[in-house]
């Protein structure tokens, strides 16, 4: 049954962000929305909820349609509102009273505990309030579920408890949702819609293996696109030459033989360019100055300790490596970015040590925090290049540009930057940096796939030496060749992280 039509929608705001686009959803569906930053995913939402105007095509939906849109941001009038409250005001008012019953029935299918339902949402981490705002939204029962990046500030038992709850959901109850998380997607979908200016490609399969489809699709494109390409350019030449002849011999058949060839040669040419040479959000290169040393990092069963001095783990005996990408792993307060803060006092401050590490003295570390701490929000793109780095302006300017800031965005305050810009920059401040050993926590959060697979690549291309914390399943599957896992408060060293992502909410 045929819920929502999408007839050649397009959308333009400064830059065209998607044009032509045709998409049936139907009751099942499962639809992950694909796109890098800034391409169009919460526009084209916007579009499906009626809260934007499309450019051009038109959008139709079954008569007495609800859609239920759970949005990025927490609305600010609902930050002093306790959780429950939250979910309850969504009701309408005829029903808040009397079928109170229902956010209870939602909390406890999203595993809400009995202690967050009461706090302000200002007072939750930004893990709880994307759950509240699901829960808000999934209340009213609507038809149809748009879901815009659900899985942000959610820690992997979060991540895996909302794969489970939405493959719970009705089966005839569509979902459309844009996400940045490779395997989520593959847990959640049936379709993917790859969003792209010109045109926008569906495929009836789940992200990793529409992907593989895509690549193919766009490689037979690019072959076409040469092809052409080529073809065009010899009916130029043909046309030149029988130009010259046709005014030599005063031909009035040759000069109109030789507009036909022109005229073939530029529709050729005007033909739309392969969809996957798209403007690029931005590079990202890393670097690696190397280093004699074939241990990098000693740990001597070091004690890992929260704020308050109790005991989360002890390392054991551990050696970090040249050449090692470690992936360090464990349920949310292990202890991992206590140990990724002891690790980085060791290398910055020898003297100052933690008991237990050691750090050999030619380590020139790469700090990456999730919170993008280093980047300060008053400062300016421009500045913190030229301040940290002995590169002058013009050169300073260059090096941004590659990595997608414009000339505007150069002098903007950090601040005012978009989530994946800041990334960008973070990752070329790490860049400039030259380290030889990596400490990366949570490095993906604000990339889209696009970065996300860029920095895959530059740690394997670059031999970097690393460890790093993630919950992005894909990413620590592609870089990680060694596996720490915090548990029963020791470090142990395992094979893989399968049996870790099998057993977090499972």
């Amino acid at each position: 049954m045929t819920l929502i039509n999408i007839r050649n929608l397009g959308v333009t705001l400064g830059n065209r962000l998607f044009s032509k686009l045709n998409l049936v959803v139907n009751a099942g569906d499962r639809i992950g929305l694909v796109a890098a930053n800034g391409r169009g995913k919460s526009t084209l939402l916007a579009c499906i909820t009626g809260a934007l105007e499309p450019s051009e095509g038109e959008i139709t939906k079954a008569r007495g349609l609800t859609v239920g849109h759970v949005a990025q941001n927490v609305p600010a009038a609902l930050f002093d509102t306790p959780f429950y409250d939250a979910v309850l005001q969504a009701l309408p008012a005829d029903q808040a009273e009397s079928e109170a019953w229902r956010v209870d029935v939602v909390l406890e299918s999203l595993e809400v505990p009995e202690v967050m339902r009461t706090r302000p949402l200002k007072q939750l981490s930004g893990g709880w309030q994307r759950l509240a705002m699901i829960a808000r939204t999934w209340v009213c029962e609507p038809d149809v579920l748009l879901l815009d990046e659900p899985t942000n500030h959610l820690d992997l038992e979060r991540i895996k408890q909302l794969e489970s709850w939405l493959n719970g959901l009705p089966r005839d109850v569509p979902v459309i949702l844009s996400s940045h998380d490779r395997a989520f997607l593959d847990a959640t979908t049936n379709r993917t819609l790859f969003l792209r200016p010109e045109q926008s490609p569906v495929f009836a399969l789940p992200y990793s293996r529409a992907r593989a489809s895509l690549d193919e699709a766009d490689a037979s494109e690019a072959r076409r696109y040469q092809r052409d390409m080529k073809t065009a350019e010899q009916l130029r030449k043909q046309a030149a030459k029988l130009n010259n002849i046709g005014i030599n011999s005063g031909s009035d058949l040759l000069v109109v033989k030789t507009k036909q060839l022109k005229q073939r040669a530029e529709k050729l040419e005007d033909a739309a360019k392969p969809a996957d040479l798209e403007r690029s959000a931005g590079a990202i290169r890393l670097s690696n100055r190397g280093t004699h040393a074939k241990v990098l990092v000693t740990l001597e069963d070091a004690a890992v300790t929260a704020p308050d001095g109790t005991l989360l783990f002890r390392t054991g005996r551990q050696f970090i490596c040249q050449g090692d990408r470690i992936v360090l792993l464990g349920l949310n307060g292990a202890g991992k970015s206590r140990l990724v803060s002891m690790l980085k006092r060791a290398i910055e401050s020898p003297g100052a040590a933690p008991d237990g590490i050691k750090a050999t003295p030619s380590l020139v570390l790469g700090y990456g925090d999730q919170a993008l701490a280093d980047l300060a929000d008053k400062d300016t793109p421009i500045g913190t290049i030229i301040r940290r780095f002995d590169v002058g302006d013009q050169r300073a300017r260059a090096l941004l540009a590659g990595a997608g800031m414009t000339i505007d965005m150069q002098t903007k305050p950090i601040g005012q930057l978009s989530g994946g810009q800041k990334a960008r920059l973070a990752m070329l401040v790490l860049r400039l940096t030259e380290p030889n050993f990596y400490l990366l926590d949570e490095p993906t959060n604000h990339l889209d796939m696009e970065g996300q697979e860029a920095l895959e690549s530059e740690l394997k291309a670059q031999e970097a030496s690393c460890l790093l914390v993630s919950h992005d399943r894909s990413f620590v599957r592609a870089v990680g060749n060694r596996f720490w896992l915090i548990e029963r408060k020791r470090l142990v060293e395992v094979e893989s992280p399968e049996g870790f992502f099998a057993s977090v909410g499972g």
